[in-house]
Parts: C-alpha cells; structure tokens; sequence
C-alpha cells in the first residue's frame, strides 16, 4: 500500500454477507475504517476489535471519511442511505468518493452520480461477483464504473478485498455490467432447476443427471454452487437470497425495457424466480429454485441431508 493511498480515511456502511468481509480486509490491510452498525452486532464486534470505529449514523461515516462504500441490497436502500435524515449528503465533503458496491439500478446510479457532482462529489459502482467467502478471503471480483482519474485513486482501496477487478467504463456501467451478468448466471439457476426437475420426472435421479453434467463441457464454478444444495444439502454453498436474484432480474427488466430490446430469456428466469419468492420462505438461497421447480412440477427435490 502506497503512502498516498495509506492517507485515505474510509468509510463503510452494510456489514451483511458481502461486506462484513469486505470491510474486514480493508482494516487488516491498513486503513483507517469508520463503519455503520447494524442490529446484528456480532460484525461491528468483529471489526471494533480489529481496530475500526464505528458511527452512529450514515453523516457520521461521511464526516470521517474520504472514501465511503456502500454495500445493501439494493437502489431503495442506497437512496434512503445518501438522501435520508442523517444521510451521506450531509457529511459529504468536497472531493469525497462515495462507492456503491450494491446491484442497483443504473438509472438511479447515474441520477445518484448527478445529483453528488454538484456538491464536489464522485459517485462509483462498483458492484460484486462470487461469495462471501471470496469476500472474507479478499478475492471477489468487481466491476467498476468511473472515471480513469477516479479508478486509479480507489485501486489500492479495491486491491485489498478484489482479486479480480475490471474497469468497465464509466458510472452507471458497473451496474449494468452486473445485472448482465446476474441475467447470464440467473439464467443457469434456473435452466439447472428445471433440468433436475424433468430429471426427476422421467427417472433419472441428481446424482445420475450430476455424473453426466459434471467435469464435462457444461460444468463451472456456479453449476457446483448450486448443485450442492440439491445433492448434499449445503444450505451455505451459494448464499445468494431469491428475493436479491428476483430483484435484480426487475433492474434488468427496466434496463431492457429502456433500451428498447426484447428480453424474453430474462423475463422468464425472472418469472421462475417470482414464483419461488412468492412461495416463500423469506431465507431461501439461488440454488433452493431446484426444489420449488420440483414441487410445482410434483416431484420431490428436497435435499435427503437437509
């Protein structure tokens, strides 16, 4: 870490699954961190006993901070975090850079984006991919939507949680990127889903349907993910919520809907998904899709381990 980058103070606000472990890397690594605590305590224990402070509100984060990430769930959330009572915007200091590492939706990204410049304030996306155990390991991969002059100050910050970051182009492009990719992965949790279920239906069971899919040309890394629910029972292999892909199917539907393309692949897989948010329950994971495609199709995918 460079001196100049060491002289950044950095501000954090959304200790859940993904930014626990992005904000433990970006104190063990040497910067100054002032964070937003949450109801579940045990995170800002965590990070209080690693030496980061913590604030009592989102201006309060701002205030001590040069560079603030955010990290919820999504484009509601984020306004409320900027614009609300004790918000960002009124700590915010001329030359700050905020950074949303959320998946929002890119025409409120680029809304956000305007309405900061005004006060002397960058606005970033710089949303995620992989797990939080990529996160605590300090080797997610990021998309990031900035400006050149702008990048190059928050590459030192990004390098200490990101083993893979791409600069994608500028704010609002990160965002869009992310949904793009959420489309493509959200899409194979869905095509897996319905594969296991007619599976089943004709009498080949997931072990049999996983030999043949698995080390073969249709394997990746998110196939054995999501296939370790259905075989073993792994509640934890993918925790990425339905309500989070369901919501970031709708941004992908209004970003299509704005450029004026049909995008029937993406309304599907976000009706699959709609269909087992509605269902419920509320914890459910990605891979879980397999076992409501199932039950609507009245075979059992249930997890014999779970």
């Amino acid at each position: 870490m460079n001196t100049t980058a060491a002289s950044e103070k950095i501000g954090f606000i959304g200790l859940g699954l993904m930014g626990h472990g992005i904000a433990k890397n970006i104190v063990d690594k040497g910067y100054s961190l002032t964070f937003l605590g949450r109801k579940n305590r045990a995170p800002a224990q965590d990070l209080l006993g690693r030496g980061a402070e913590e604030a009592a509100t989102s201006r309060d984060v701002a205030v001590a901070s040069d560079i603030v990430f955010i990290c919820v769930t999504g484009s509601r959330e984020v306004e409320a975090i900027i614009r609300g009572p004790g918000g960002l915007k009124e700590g915010l200091k001329k030359g700050s850079v905020v950074v949303d590492c959320s998946t929002s939706d890119p025409t409120s990204t680029v809304a956000l984006a305007t309405e900061l410049k005004a006060l002397g304030v960058d606005y970033v996306d710089a949303p995620l991919s992989r797990t939080p155990k990529e996160a605590w390991e300090g080797t997610l991969d990021a998309m990031v939507g900035a400006s050149d002059a702008v990048f190059a100050r928050l590459k030192p910050v990004l390098d200490t949680w990101a083993g893979r970051i791409v600069h994608i182009g500028d704010t609002g492009d990160g965002h869009r990127m992310k949904l793009l990719n959420n489309f493509i992965s959200l899409g194979y949790a869905a095509i897996y889903s319905e594969a296991l279920a007619l599976a089943e239906k004709v009498g080949i069971s997931p072990p049999r349907f996983d030999s043949v899919i698995r080390n073969g040309r249709m394997d990746c890394g998110f196939y054995q993910t999501f296939m370790r629910w259905t075989l073993e029972g792994d509640r934890d292999a993918h925790k990425f919520t339905i309500a989070n892909a369901f919501k970031d199917l709708t941004y992908l539907e209004s970003m299509a809907g704005a450029a004026g393309i049909a995008n029937p692949l993406g309304n599907a897989t976000k009706n699959a998904f709609a269909g087992a948010f509605a269902a419920g329950p509320a914890d459910q994971y990605v891979p879980m899709l397999a076992t409501h495609i199932g039950k609507i199709n009245g075979v059992d995918l249930t997890p014999t381990s779970s």
